[in-house]
């Protein structure tokens, strides 16, 4: 690792300018107050998601409003009856949208505005599942069922508390590592720790990576769920020793 020499500098500079002060503030005749090193520290853990979160659509089209609608009506009753079927519970679908909608076309007319030619329905269904060795099957259910549009698939952990514990963790000594070198780039040594503040926390995010080889081997959609990041960021006061 590189150190540039404007940072070691101005780690220096902070525990002269502690001394410089305690001596202006009639201090001059006992103990220097003690400088400070303010570093921030990063953890990270990844994790195979847990859970997946399916969004669908069932999308009509008729010539009437009532009719698309109708039409729509019993095609998402189908899908939501396969989804329980496969073992989906009530508590995990959720309607995500609905709406009628016109459609138009242009008259050949030029001057003659476009017309409309018939209503299209849409009725989106929220579907989270929490047993991933399931998530093809159920996916071939959806399209097989009538779901005709699939929105995507996100993955998550339903209990992320421990991975952020780990990273929180990790950032602490991360923090404690870099200003040890610091400090002794700079000629001095860490005191106590004076404050610890946490900046930011990042829930997890998609890592573009596959997942376990035999995910999916039984599904029939193949699906790659990837990993998860937990990151934290603390940040972290040191004294400077004397």
């Amino acid at each position: 690792m590189k150190i540039s020499a404007p940072l070691v500098f101005a780690l220096a500079l902070i525990g002269a300018a502690g001394a410089a002060n305690a001596q202006d503030n009639g201090a001059g005749a006992g103990r220097a107050r003690p400088g400070q090193i303010t570093i921030t520290g990063e953890g990270s853990v990844s994790a195979a998601p847990d859970i997946a979160t399916l969004s669908t659509n069932v999308v009509t089209t008729a010539k009437s409003a009532r009719e698309a609608t109708e039409a729509n009506s019993k095609a998402m009753t189908a899908v939501i009856e396969r989804f329980k079927a496969a073992g989906i519970e009530a508590r995990d679908l959720s309607t995500s949208g609905f709406s009628v909608q016109p459609r138009y076309v242009q008259s050949k007319q030029q001057d003659e505005a476009p017309r409309i030619d018939g209503y299209e329905v849409r009725n989106g269904v929220t579907v989270r599942i929490r047993d991933l060795s399931k998530l093809g099957a159920i996916l071939d259910t959806a399209i097989t069922a009538g779901a005709n549009q699939i929105n995507g698939i996100s993955f998550d952990v339903a209990e992320p508390s421990a991975f952020l514990d780990k990273a929180g963790t990790a950032a602490v000594k991360d923090a404690r590592r870099r200003a040890e070198l610091y400090a002794d780039a700079a000629g001095v040594k860490l005191g106590r720790v004076i404050a610890i503040a946490e900046p930011s926390m990042e829930g997890p995010r998609p890592m573009m990576m596959a997942a376990r080889a035999d995910f999916a081997k039984s599904s029939a959609v193949p699906i790659e769920a990837g990993e998860r990041d937990f990151n934290v960021r603390i940040r972290v006061t040191y004294e400077i020793a004397q």
